[in-house]
């Protein structure tokens, strides 16, 4: 058994940048409202966002050695991707934070917990976690790295490109960011002009086109 696979195929950078100038809410809209994580994971820092590839961990709940493999092996512009089983234990701090930026890793999500927030938000190294808590875990069992898994609520595989913001996490497939760009593009410029249609005085039924809707369901007004 191989644990941990280092060869992974990687969206192009140009694109995946390109796609980080969009929110994570743009994108899960533009490609059809998927690729959502749980909304439990959120930022330390509300200030905080990212793009970039999934590279893939699992952790067995509570330990952080695969963490600290997982670190060793990522190559700058990865986004670290931690199944850890929804513990809240702190098995990941401000000294691992520094080994992700000397590495070049541009952030970390994880089910698990994380500590050490206020020295990682003065840092600035860009972490997503459903827990903060200070206890602390083991190095004992080995996982897998690079392997396609269930985090979140959707499957990520390695090289898929994953963005985060103060909003959430979504994760977009290797071969559909150039779709998620333009959709992405396309939605931005849509909602640009139904604000200015606001700003000149219609009403959202008048710019969503909800009044023959509302009327089939029965909707009365008192006038």
């Amino acid at each position: 058994m191989v644990h941990v696979t280092t060869k992974i195929d990687r969206a192009d950078k140009a694109a995946i940048d390109r796609l980080g100038a969009f929110s994570a809410a743009t994108i899960h809209e533009a490609q059809g409202r998927k690729g959502a994580l749980d909304s439990g994971i959120k930022p330390i820092d509300r200030d905080m966002s990212f793009c970039g590839t999934a590279f893939t961990v699992v952790c067995h709940p509570r330990d952080n050695i695969m963490l600290q493999v997982a670190i060793s092996y990522a190559q700058p512009g990865d986004v670290l991707i931690v199944s850890s089983g929804d513990q809240p234990a702190g098995q990941f701090g401000d000294v691992l934070a520094n080994a992700c930026v000397a590495r070049g890793i541009t952030a970390l999500v994880t089910d698990g917990g994380v500590r050490d927030s206020r020295e990682i938000r003065e840092l600035g190294f860009p972490v997503f976690s459903k827990h903060v808590c200070i206890e602390g875990t083991v190095k004992e069992s080995l996982g897998p790295v690079n392997q396609p898994l269930v985090f979140g609520g959707q499957i990520i595989y390695p090289g898929d490109v994953i963005k985060g913001d103060c909003d959430g996490v979504v994760v977009v497939r290797r071969d559909e960011v150039q779709f998620a760009i333009d959709a992405s593009r396309e939605r931005d410029a849509a909602e640009a002009a139904y604000i200015e249609r606001y700003k000149k005085g219609e009403t959202p039924i008048q710019v969503s086109n909800l009044a023959q809707v509302l009327e089939a369901k029965g909707l009365t007004v008192d006038q």
